[in-house]
C-alpha cells in the first residue's frame, strides 16, 4: 500500500492544474456581472468545453477575430487577465457596411463602460480593403474566430485572413473556429445565400494558408439543425430575423449546427 501512495500523489499532482483551470473558467461563465443573455447562450456554444478542446490556456497571448458584441471577449479576457496572458481583440476597420460600423461602437462603448474587467484588452482594427496585419509575424500562441469565416468567404477575402492568421501564429501556434455547418456537397452560392459552409471549404482555406487539421469536435453540433429556412441561419437564434412568424418553432430548434476545427501552425 506505502508503494502505491507516491503514485497515486503524482497523479493527483498532475491533474491539479487541469481542474483548477476548469474552476477558473467556470467562475467566470457564472460571474454576477455576465450578460444573463450571454449565460442563456452557453448551452449552445459550449465555451468551456470549445476553449478546452482549442487548447487556450490564460497565460497566452491570444486574438479574437471579429468578436462581434463581444460574447467570447466577455469570456476570454477576464481569464487571460487572471493568468497574465494577453487578450487582443481584432475587430472591424473604419468605414464599410453600416451593420459592421454599428456593432465597432457598440463593442467599443461597452470596453469603456466595463474598464474594471476590460481595461487591458487591445483592440486593433482588422479587415477589408487593407487591413490584413494582426501583428508581428510569430507573435501569438493562439487566434480564435467565432461564426465569421461564412463573412469572409462571401465577402470574397478569406484568403487574406487565413494567410494573416498564419503570419501571426508562432510555429505551432493553434488556429480556433467555430463556424455554421452546411451539409457536404453544398453549392457555393447556397452557402453564400444561407450563412453555413461546408467543413471541407473551410479546412482547404485553411490548408491552402498552411495550417495542418489537428482536430475536429461536436461539441457544438444541434442535429435538430435542417439547415433549410426562409431566411438562411438568421432564421434561428439569436437573430431570430422572421420575427413572431414561427418564433417558437425556431426556438425549440436552437442555434445553428457548428463545426468546432483546431488547426496548428506547423513547427519550423
Amino acid at each position: 500500500m506505502k508503494r502505491l501512495i507516491p503514485v497515486f500523489v503524482s497523479v493527483c499532482m498532475a491533474l491539479l492544474p487541469q481542474l483548477t483551470l476548469s474552476a477558473d473558467i467556470q467562475t467566470i461563465l457564472d460571474h454576477p456581472d455576465r450578460n444573463l443573455s450571454n449565460k442563456h447562450r452557453d448551452q449552445y456554444r459550449n465555451p468551456a468545453e470549445t476553449l478546452d478542446f482549442f487548447g487556450i490556456k490564460p497565460d497566452m497571448s491570444v486574438i479574437e477575430i471579429w468578436p462581434g458584441r463581444g460574447w467570447y471577449t466577455e469570456v476570454l479576457a477576464p481569464w487571460i487577465k487572471q493568468g497574465d496572458g494577453n487578450f487582443i481583440a481584432a475587430g472591424f476597420p473604419e468605414g464599410g457596411p453600416v451593420w459592421r460600423q454599428n456593432i465597432k461602437a457598440e463593442y467599443e462603448a461597452w470596453l469603456a463602460d466595463h474598464p474594471d474587467r476590460f481595461e487591458e484588452v487591445e483592440v486593433i482594427a482588422f479587415g477589408p480593403p487593407d487591413n490584413w496585419q494582426l501583428g508581428p509575424d510569430n507573435s501569438a500562441d493562439a487566434v480564435l474566430t467565432f461564426r465569421n469565416v461564412h463573412n469572409w468567404v462571401k465577402g470574397g477575402f478569406a484568403e487574406q485572413v487565413f494567410t494573416a492568421m498564419f503570419d501571426v501564429l508562432k510555429p505551432g501556434g493553434i488556429l480556433g473556429l467555430t463556424d455554421h455547418r452546411a451539409d457536404a456537397g453544398t453549392s457555393l452560392q447556397t452557402m453564400n445565400a444561407s450563412g453555413y459552409l461546408t467543413e471541407q471549404l473551410v479546412i482547404d482555406l485553411a490548408e491552402q494558408a498552411g495550417f495542418v487539421l489537428e482536430a475536429k469536435s461536436e461539441i457544438n453540433s444541434n442535429p435538430k439543425d435542417i439547415k433549410n429556412y426562409p431566411a438562411g441561419v438568421w432564421t434561428l437564434p439569436p437573430t431570430l430575423r422572421l420575427g413572431e412568424q414561427d418564433r417558437e418553432k425556431y426556438l425549440g430548434i436552437g442555434e445553428s449546427d457548428r463545426m468546432t476545427l483546431r488547426f496548428r501552425k506547423p513547427e519550423e
